[in-house]
């Protein structure tokens, strides 16, 4: 796991942890390897997703490997809590939910076979892999040069860091510029923290005041000052800030910033279904069903049900991460 999605991971954990907290909006268990496996809907009959239903398409399941024909499923690992990508839909329970089990099951209902979610530790998901347990994972995997070449990805999502402000935006904020001489909240050690030092040289270059970084231990007190109004803005990876936007007060305390330069996130990365390299034929079916979500405006729907609907990708690539 990279540095910087290890503190993406972190601090979305942390948004879970903080929603309960407040009461705005609770989900979340720890997941684990010995969880039993969540199923989509069913193949033959498909599924509704995003008020969309999805069915099979005949020429997509006939590009299915035999393998996944004959068994009329993928295995698919995931790492559960990780809002607003996976959760579990009660506290306790194991039924999960969020932006990339939906994708699976939209995915799924087009190649007419189920996606059978495992709950499984983020760092064990490519060895499981590669040693033939899963099919393929959806999980909030950022495609990159290393993970290629074991896996590979088509990629749904590009996402990075976002600005969450208060409803309304009284600031006006659009961007990070408008966020120097300003008091801007931010978890400590993350990849967002780094991302505002760097921009203090943008704010120095343009003859402004640098941005007042005040760095809380966890997302939740960050989420907490920019409540009582302590700073102007918060930034955090925008799937997290999003759905802390959707979910806080059924999504009457904060919004999040779309900047039009950057509209999935600052330093955005792809997000991929990784596919077990053995099976070419699924990521080719993959990602042909993906495009079509693509083209049908599904897929924007669904991230736009977890209030991102800016990180959907417009077209389904395959091995996009550069770095």
């Amino acid at each position: 796991m990279t540095h910087q999605l290890f503190s993406r991971r972190a601090a979305a954990a942390a948004v879970v942890a903080a929603v309960s907290a407040l009461t705005l909006a609770a989900c979340g268990s720890d997941g684990g390897s010995g969880s039993a496996p969540a199923k989509a809907g069913s193949a033959a009959d498909g599924v509704t997703v995003a008020g969309a239903k999805i069915t099979r398409v005949a020429a997509l399941h006939d590009a299915l490997p035999d393998a996944i024909k004959k068994a009329g499923k993928v295995r698919v690992a995931t790492d559960v809590p990780y809002a607003p990508f996976e959760m579990f839909k009660t506290e306790g329970g194991q039924e999960i939910t969020g932006l990339d089990y939906e994708v699976g099951q939209a995915v799924g209902a087009k190649l007419g076979v189920a996606f059978e979610f495992t709950p499984t530790k983020f760092d064990g998901i490519v060895p499981a892999i590669q040693a033939g347990k899963f099919d393929a994972a959806i999980s909030a995997m950022t495609d990159n040069k290393d993970r290629q070449k074991v896996v590979d990805f088509v990629d749904y999502s590009v996402s990075g860091s976002g600005i969450m402000v208060a409803k309304g935006n009284p600031e006006k904020i659009t961007s990070l510029d408008d966020l120097c001489g300003k008091a801007v909240a931010v978890q400590a050690a993350t990849h967002q923290e780094d991302l505002l030092k760097k921009h203090q040289d943008a704010c120095r270059k343009a003859g402004k005041p640098e941005a007042k970084l005040q760095t809380f231990p966890k997302d939740s007190d960050a989420q907490l000052a920019l409540r009582s109004g302590k700073v102007v803005a918060e930034v955090a990876t925008k799937p997290a800030a999003g759905w802390t936007a959707k979910t806080a007060d059924n999504g009457a305390t904060f919004e999040v910033v779309d900047d039009p330069a950057a509209i999935g996130g600052y330093d955005a990365t792809p997000n991929g279904i990784a596919v077990s390299k053995s099976l070419p034929q699924l990521t080719d079916a993959v990602q042909k069903a993906l495009q079509q979500l693509v083209d049908e405006g599904v897929l924007k729907r669904i991230c736009a049900e977890y209030g991102v609907e800016s990180i959907a990708v417009t077209k389904a690539t395959k091995n996009a991460g550069e770095s």
